[in-house]
C-alpha cells in the first residue's frame, strides 16, 4: 500500500485546510486509517482515526470539535477536515494505515510521506 497526503499550506489562525491521502498498490477499506503529526522538536502524535467502515472516529483531546476525519472507500482515500486552526497545529501531518484501530504508532503498517501544515497567528 502506498500512501500520498496532499493538501497541507499556510493559512491564518481561524482558517481551515482539508488534507487528502490516497491510497494507491491495494485497497485500505479493509483498514483503519490515521492521522499523526510532528511538530518540530517533537514526538510524532496521534491526531485522529477512522474505523475500516468509517462508523466509528475518534479524536485526540486538542483537535476534537475542530478536526474531522472521514473517508470514501470508493475513492481510496481518507481526508482531515480541519477548522478553527491554531498556531499549535503546525505540524507536518501523516496519514497511516493499520489492521487494529490503536492510537499508538507502531501497529501502524503504512504511512505517506507527509504534508505540511502551518498556520500563523
Amino acid at each position: 500500500v502506498q500512501l500520498q497526503a496532499s493538501g497541507g499550506g499556510l493559512v491564518q489562525a481561524g482558517g481551515s485546510l482539508r488534507l487528502s491521502c490516497a491510497a494507491s498498490g491495494r485497497t485500505v477499506s479493509s483498514y483503519n486509517m490515521g492521522w499523526f503529526r510532528q511538530a518540530p522538536g517533537k514526538e510524532r502524535e496521534f491526531v485522529a482515526h477512522i474505523t475500516s467502515s468509517g462508523r466509528g472516529t475518534y479524536y485526540a483531546d486538542s483537535v476534537k470539535g475542530r478536526f474531522t476525519i472521514s473517508r470514501d472507500n470508493a475513492k481510496n482515500t481518507v481526508y482531515l477536515q480541519m477548522n478553527s486552526l491554531k498556531p499549535e497545529d503546525t505540524a507536518v501531518y501523516y496519514c497511516a494505515a493499520s489492521r487494529i484501530l490503536t492510537r499508538s504508532i507502531s501497529p501502524y503498517d503504512y504511512w505517506g510521506q507527509g504534508t505540511q501544515v502551518t498556520v500563523s497567528s
